[in-house]
């Protein structure tokens, strides 16, 4: 059990005379058996401690307060290591965030010393200072995982960056190419790269997907590729046959035999019989860097094409709405594009769809109206009571 200790200690106070002052010492000995106090200025102070301590040793809840004590950039250090669940990506950007918006501000703060007003005024500066609410929403994610790992780890009781209010992250309209637009495209591409544009819009594949595409995973008999791999690109460097980005990422996808003709032809011109040959590489025959794509293939080409604000990745909206306007229902979509699920398809895309609405108010009329003025023949009318 704990217990107070008071104590009476001579202060100077600013006049220069010494003071007798009380201090309230909370003694207790934890689990193991080991001893510790705290020292607080008020008695009131000292006893709601002293209940917080039974109750947590009660309760098994307690940790040495000393735990919290370490540094936010000594804790990452240990802390981000251990993140073996996440995604190489992924993790290279969880380490990015971290360093270069979390440490800045707390990289020197003890892990107990960060408080839920000091992340808000964080917040706050990050916005005046005109980083995106969406590099603000991911700092914030980055810290406050961080401390959700402290708190597992038993050095911190909450969770400083919960209930923090964040920026709304305004995701922008997807942009859609015509068709038209996506055989301009292709053909202000560089021969060896007009494919990607096809694979792209009529294929749906993300980048990753398309860069780690091989000769083995296009089927050109029934026109189908496939998606089993993807490359996955880490400061600068390229790792290729790198798990999908998600179970349903895996998938094979038919696409129309003008557009396998066409991928056919880029095969023969371009990619070795081996089937481990990728589809698309670097002018050396390396795999291809987004980075680099982007700036000396992708921009230029794009320009040329009047088309100068579409990224690769409109390439791949593109596809869906190409699917919906083919008539493909919305599972169709969703599993052709290796969506997550059929719910996200619908968030992000449900606009494309074609509203039924005005069609289920004639059913409904139909419907009420044929019921409500006369039942049918086959059901026994109500006689009134006599």
């Amino acid at each position: 059990m704990a217990y107070i200790e008071r104590r009476e200690i001579q202060r100077r106070d600013a006049s220069g005379r010494v003071r007798k002052v009380m201090r309230y010492k909370v003694r207790y000995r934890d689990q193991d058996g080991k001893s510790h106090s705290e020292t607080k200025d008020r008695l009131v102070d000292a006893e709601r401690r002293k209940a917080e301590i039974e109750l947590q040793l009660a309760d098994g809840a307690w940790h040495d307060p000393r735990r919290g004590l370490l540094k936010l950039s000594t804790w990452v250090e240990w802390w981000l290591p251990s993140r073996h669940d996440l995604r190489p990506t992924t993790r290279a950007r969880l380490e990015a965030t971290i360093k270069s918006q979390v440490l800045p501000r707390f990289g020197d703060t003890a892990l107990s010393r960060i408080t839920n007003s000091a992340i808000r005024d964080w917040v706050k500066g990050m916005l005046d200072d005109g980083l995106a609410p969406t590099s603000v929403r991911k700092a914030v994610f980055a810290l406050r995982q961080a401390l959700e790992a402290a708190i597992a780890d038993r050095r911190l009781f909450t969770n400083a960056a919960a209930n923090v209010p964040l920026p709304t992250e305004r995701a922008k309209p997807p942009r859609y190419l015509t068709q038209t637009e996506v055989e301009r495209l292709s053909t202000t591409m560089p021969a060896r790269y007009r494919a990607m544009v096809l694979v792209g819009a009529y294929a749906g594949l993300r980048w990753g997907e398309i860069a780690g595409l091989t000769r083995a995973n296009i089927d050109t008999s029934r026109s189908r590729v496939r998606v089993a791999s993807t490359a996955i690109e880490i400061r600068g460097h390229v790792t290729l046959a790198q798990e999908p980005k998600t179970p349903r990422s895996k998938r094979t996808i038919p696409v129309a035999r003008s557009v396998m003709r066409r991928l056919e032809t880029h095969l023969d011109e371009f990619v070795s019989q081996d089937p481990e040959s990728l589809v698309f590489t670097s002018p050396k025959g390396g795999p291809l860097a987004r980075s680099n794509f982007t700036r000396r293939v992708w921009q230029p080409a794009a320009a040329a094409a009047g088309l100068s604000r579409i990224t690769f990745h409109g390439l791949r909206h593109s596809y869906v709405a190409i699917l919906v306007d083919a008539g493909c229902n919305v599972r169709e979509v969703s599993e052709w594009a290796g969506h997550n699920s059929v719910a996200f398809t619908l968030t992000r895309y449900g606009g494309l769809f074609e509203d039924g609405s005005d069609a289920a108010v004639k059913r409904l009329d139909a419907l009420l109206n044929g019921s409500a003025d006369t039942p049918p023949e086959d059901e026994p009318r109500q006689l009134d009571d006599d």
